[in-house]
């Protein structure tokens, strides 16, 4: 990996920026767009080839990936599937002198932000990781919500869960009772206590705290049993 120095002031004033991953075989390339990110504020780590970058140590900073597309080894394409695999997905940009209409397709449809050709404006790169780094904020923030609901609905326990399908089905109380074979003020309390563990005030809100939990909602929340 290639480090450039830095003033200590600019990399306090960095830290907590996002990062930016460059991948390329060129060495001068590198060097050349690096400080034209780091010249924006951006923090800037650079590769020269895709197994380099994949056995770097992980960050939990934000960032997207700026990669070439022919490399010796594992090309960008490769990279960018093993980082749609990856827990956290880095957004990714390409960049590269040897683009083609197939390639350019398959980069899209895997998510790619943008199919850039050098020799690249500055103002057009600038803007590419732009929006690479906007949508894997949005990205980053749902899975923090994903987490969050999963956690709050890890809290309830099965009776509740079972009180929580049936609400967002749209049943009353008195409904819920006769499905459970239990009285209605005992599903009134339980109700009470789904809509607190879960952090919601209506069954609207509820209902959207199920598109959250999507695969989690629907492989626990089997046909309630009568027991108590």
């Amino acid at each position: 990996m290639i480090q450039e120095a830095a003033s200590p002031q600019s990399e306090i004033q960095r830290q907590g920026a996002p990062i930016i991953f460059l991948v390329d075989d060129d060495p001068s390339f590198l060097r050349a767009l690096s400080r034209r990110l780091r010249a924006a504020d951006y923090r800037v780590e650079t590769f020269g080839s895709a197994e380099e970058f994949l056995t770097r140590r992980r960050s939990d900073a934000a960032g997207c990936a700026v990669l070439d597309l022919q490399m010796p080894g594992p090309g960008g394409l490769e990279l960018q599937e093993a980082l749609v695999q990856a827990e956290e997905p880095l957004p990714v940009v390409f960049l590269t002198a040897h683009g083609d209409i197939s390639s350019s397709v398959h980069a899209m449809k895997r998510g790619a932000v943008d199919f850039l050709t050098k020799p690249v404006r500055g103002d057009e790169l600038l803007d590419a990781v732009q929006r690479a780094l906007a949508r894997g904020s949005a990205a980053r923030e749902s899975q923090r919500q994903k987490r969050e609901w999963g956690a709050r609905y890890e809290s309830l326990t099965p009776r509740e869960r079972e009180v929580f399908a049936l609400v967002v089905r749209g049943l009353l109380n008195k409904q819920i009772s006769d499905v459970l074979g239990t009285s209605e003020r005992t599903v009134k309390a339980h109700r009470g206590q789904v809509m607190h563990k879960m952090g919601v005030q209506s069954p609207a809100e509820l209902g959207r705290a199920v598109e959250w939990l999507g695969e989690i909602f629907e492989a626990a929340s089997a046909r309630p049993t009568r027991s108590e």
